[in-house]
């Protein structure tokens, strides 16, 4: 079993609400472990390297706890689509 670390050292979210940041982090971190626990994206990151940005575009977002929710899922998703070899 290999054991990956990310580390975020920045998180900006201006513009959203207190309830909509605390969603939408908690969605991008369940994405991000979702897309960490698969075996194919392990293997890929088993070795050390850095991507200091990833440009990911516009993505709709819904106002609200649900919707900070799903737009970190989405961008979890999106995060784990660029990073793939």
């Amino acid at each position: 079993m290999s054991r990956v670390r990310v580390t975020i050292d920045r998180l900006a979210l201006r513009g959203f609400e207190s309830a909509e940041r605390k969603a939408l982090t908690e969605g991008l971190e369940t994405g991000l472990s979702r897309f960490l626990a698969d075996a194919g994206a392990r293997a890929a990151w088993a070795r050390t390297h850095r991507t200091p940005v990833i440009k990911l575009g516009a993505m709709p977002f819904e106002g609200g706890p649900a919707g900070g929710r799903n737009f970190g899922a989405r961008v979890a998703r999106a995060i784990g689509k660029e990073l793939k070899p």
